[in-house]
């Protein structure tokens, strides 16, 4: 653009109006670079056809179960002759995505960003709940995920498999994976997850984390975080209240109770549902 690099090299010292955020690529301002900045920079970085992947995209498509990572993780096609390169994760592959431009950005698709980013990871309930929440709002399907996961890299595929498994069966959260493979060895009948209760007269009931239909038994699986605040509190109640009303058994179990105390946990899932097998079926159904 006519600029002298001598002019460049001189506004990027430091203390100058300039700064140098990657090679050949120039920040005109000098405060501390915002991921917004990063992010287009690793594109400039990536040239043309890069698409911007893993937890930055993820936060682009609104999914905020994971926290924001130090480096940016950009796909590239496999011919392209370019690497890492400080703050810039390159992944060459020649499965590039159809991108989506989000906020001017190309982005890769919720579900494919979601896995980029799960490949990477060590832990497992960070996974999960990445790979919860992207199901949980439908950005995308349990089944789409698994495909996406079998055409990929075999690379970093064991965690976000093992995720799977208990999302596949119908779970929506890390303490719901938790209570599903609790049931795996409680000899109980499979249950339903996340199916609508409604009376008769087609009034909601809830929306329980497990339901036993041949019974009529609730199992909710409720954190302190998520029910401890005054309206929380409140609905939590009205809920309960519902249940009661309709004649349905609900148990109520903590989170952290699933993995301290696992045996206690199962004992009074199957002492439960005893209880309702011994009670008239309430008159509710599913949707």
């Amino acid at each position: 653009m006519g600029v002298p690099r001598r002019t460049i090299t001189r506004r990027c010292e430091p203390g100058g109006p300039w700064q140098r955020l990657l090679p050949g690529i120039v920040l005109l301002e000098n405060g501390e670079p915002t991921d917004e900045h990063r992010i287009r920079a690793a594109l400039l970085h990536g040239r043309d056809g890069a698409v911007l992947t893993g937890i930055h995209a993820m936060h682009r498509h609104g999914l905020r179960s994971a926290p924001v990572p130090a480096d940016i993780h950009l796909l590239v096609p496999a011919e392209r002759r370019v690497t890492d390169l400080e703050f810039v994760h390159i992944e060459r592959t020649t499965r590039l995505p159809k991108s989506q431009l989000l906020q001017d950005v190309p982005v890769a698709p919720a579900g494919r960003a979601v896995l980029d980013a799960a490949r990477r990871l060590s832990d497992q309930d960070t996974v999960t709940a990445m790979l919860a929440e992207v199901i949980q709002r439908r950005r995308c399907t349990a089944q789409a995920l698994v495909d996406e996961l079998a055409a990929g890299s075999h690379a970093g595929r064991a965690l976000p498999t093992r995720a799977l498994v208990p999302l596949l069966g119908g779970a929506r959260s890390v303490a719901e994976a938790d209570a599903w493979h609790l049931l795996e060895r409680s000899g109980l009948p499979a249950c339903q997850w996340n199916v609508k209760l409604f009376t008769t007269s087609g009034r909601y009931i809830a929306t329980p984390d497990g339901w036993w239909d041949e019974v009529g038994f609730a199992w909710e699986i409720d954190s302190r975080r998520h029910h401890s605040g005054p309206g929380e509190h409140a609905r939590t109640l009205a809920r309960n209240t519902r249940y009661l009303t309709a004649g349905v058994v609900v148990l109520q179990t903590s989170p952290a109770r699933l993995r301290r105390e696992p045996e206690l946990v199962l004992a009074e899932i199957r002492a439960g549902y005893e209880v309702a097998c011994r009670r008239h079926r309430p008159d509710v159904y599913t949707r």
